[in-house]
């Protein structure tokens, strides 16, 4: 099977997606060490960040709360704002330079979290996504599940923000179960590109099931 896109570029665009805290970090480090031992040049980015402009987008949307916390709209205009700067400074000239870039989060999250579960028109926030990714679409896209319920027990453990108010982790539940359904629709919808892991198994486990999906992607 051949998942590569067909456009001129030259490299790979790996995505990872899924609710918080399941795991993606620990699993992008994994399958880094893994294309760079097999002789790729690998990059891991991710959203929001990956550039400077993205990493301050990311202090915005994820850690002022209270009074100062964005509203749907801007946080929606936000993210696109940094994806656009991360594609056009990072992603693109990397892939033009046949690099692997494995990115922690794309536009199916804008999909997922402002589209499904804040309620933001999901057909404004499709065309928003293809502009702001200059129509940049993942070769593969894989999507770490995980119950609700789990992510507020890993959530409490993270260290990530174990000292920091995160507005995004610490929305209620059903929020949680807004996000993971939305990712479970978005590969209904193209399941030759999205696969889903279940990320309540073992580490090693889920790098091995990884690792047999990259097999069925042209250049890995």
């Amino acid at each position: 099977m051949n998942l590569k896109n067909k456009t001129s570029k030259k490299g790979i665009f790996i995505t990872f997606e899924g609710p918080e805290c399941a795991g993606k970090t620990t699993q992008i480090a994994l399958l880094k060490e893994y294309l760079s031992e097999k002789g790729k040049r690998v990059i891991a980015t991710r959203e929001p960040g990956g550039t400077e402009i993205g990493e301050q987008i990311r202090k915005i949307v994820k850690h002022l709360t209270g009074k100062d916390a964005v509203v749907d709209e801007a946080e929606v205009l936000l993210f696109a704002a940094g994806r656009a700067q991360h594609v056009k400074t990072v992603i693109k000239p990397a892939m033009d330079e046949g690099v692997v870039v494995i990115s922690d989060r794309f536009a199916d999250s804008t999909t997922a979290y402002q589209g499904y579960a804040r309620g933001i028109n999901r057909d404004f926030v499709r065309k928003l996504n293809e502009f702001a990714t200059c129509g940049l679409k993942p070769d593969i896209t894989i999507v770490l599940d995980m119950p609700a319920e789990e992510i507020q027990k890993r959530s409490s453990k993270r260290q990530e923000t174990l000292f920091i108010e995160d507005r995004i982790e610490s929305e209620e539940i059903n929020f949680h179960r807004k996000v993971r359904n939305a990712f479970i629709k978005i590969a209904e919808e193209e399941p030759e590109r999205v696969k889903i892991i279940s990320a309540v198994q073992p580490i090693e486990t889920i790098h091995a099931q990884i690792r047999e999906i990259l097999h069925a992607v042209e250049g890995l």
